[in-house]
């Protein structure tokens, strides 16, 4: 398993700076390229990860270790929020399509905790909120799409924002070329999925702890290495809207495993057979998102602002009522 860290923190640097220079070819900008390229892309390990553990029959394990990482991956936000020395990180990459990702992401967790409790009604072993988490994904990303092209508002332009424009120097190679890399960096990152899950489900077994508590605190943050690499990395490299973005649109995408452990798991409803762990968790990630949707629109000047702090503290408590669960 910490071999495949290793493999994630290396994969992640080179695919963040693959990933900026592509938003730039493509004329796509870093907001909507971290949400669907760099965000779907580190998020592939926990993808398998949830898949697998899913396959064996685990829905704790599979939706907390999804849940988990959007947990795990807003808290890595913070973190490079304090690797940026000159101002708050989500008042210098304000962005609308940042602010309709974390509406949508919001939207989407909501559908997912009102699956838990809504009748236990299947078609074809799949839940209708499973269809809906598809469809409201898209949409959304259409949503910021528009957002980008044809924004209604725009945040206040200050001395400390980072306009996302296109860099003239790129990485000099050719848009194949960046194509190529990045699909292969893709399946590098992807294929410790599985080594990540086996281990993940493993531990599960031979030390009697619930596959749910593996999954939110163990394999859900090793997976989700790729985005504090991929995060702190934009912010190195200036690209702070990607930095943001990543996160956003990743944690958007991560809710789509669990419409995945649903088509996967034949015992039922993934959602009906998720414990209490994950239900908090997901209640968790609702805050913890709100609370980033603030900062983004409060957009305080000095260094780690309220929106950090709150994020940093949401987590270390959710941590330690996870383990209280038992």
């Amino acid at each position: 398993m910490l071999v495949s860290g290793g493999v994630l923190v290396t994969a992640g640097v080179r695919l963040t700076k693959v990933v900026d220079a592509l938003a730039d070819r493509l004329g796509i900008g870093e907001a909507l390229a971290g949400a669907v390229l760099l965000g779907a892309a580190t998020s592939l390990p926990g993808l398998v990860t949830t898949v697998v553990g899913a396959a064996s029959g685990d829905a704790g394990f599979a939706v907390s270790n999804a849940v988990g990482g959007i947990a795990a991956q807003t808290t890595f936000l913070a973190i490079a929020d304090l690797s940026y020395r000159r101002t708050n990180l989500e008042h210098a990459a304000a962005s609308v399509p940042n602010m309709v990702q974390a509406l949508v992401l919001t939207s989407l967790i909501g559908v997912v905790l009102a699956a838990t409790g809504s009748p236990d009604v299947t078609v074809l072993g799949i839940h209708p909120a499973t269809v809906l988490l598809v469809g409201l994904y898209l949409y959304g990303l259409a949503q910021a799409r528009r957002a980008r092209q044809a924004p209604m508002w725009q945040p206040e332009q200050t001395d400390d924002t980072v306009v996302d424009e296109p860099d003239e120097d790129g990485l000099g190679v050719s848009n194949r070329r960046l194509i190529a890399e990045f699909g292969f960096l893709a399946i590098v990152v992807g294929g410790t999925g599985w080594v990540v899950a086996t281990a993940g489900l493993s531990i599960a077994a031979d030390t009697g702890l619930s596959g749910s508590l593996v999954g939110a605190l163990f394999t859900s943050v090793i997976t989700s290495l790729p985005e504090l690499v991929t995060v702190v990395t934009a912010v190195r490299i200036g690209a702070l809207t990607l930095a943001v973005s990543d996160i956003i649109g990743g944690n958007t995408f991560d809710v789509l495993f669990v419409a995945v452990a649903d088509v996967t798991l034949r015992e039922g409803s993934v959602y009906h057979l998720a414990d209490t762990r994950a239900v908090f968790l997901m209640a968790l990630t609702v805050v913890m998102t709100a609370v980033l949707a603030a900062g983004m629109l409060e957009r305080e000047e000095r260094h780690i602002g309220f929106d950090g702090i709150g994020i940093l503290a949401l987590y270390a408590l959710g941590v330690a009522s996870l383990i209280t669960l038992g």
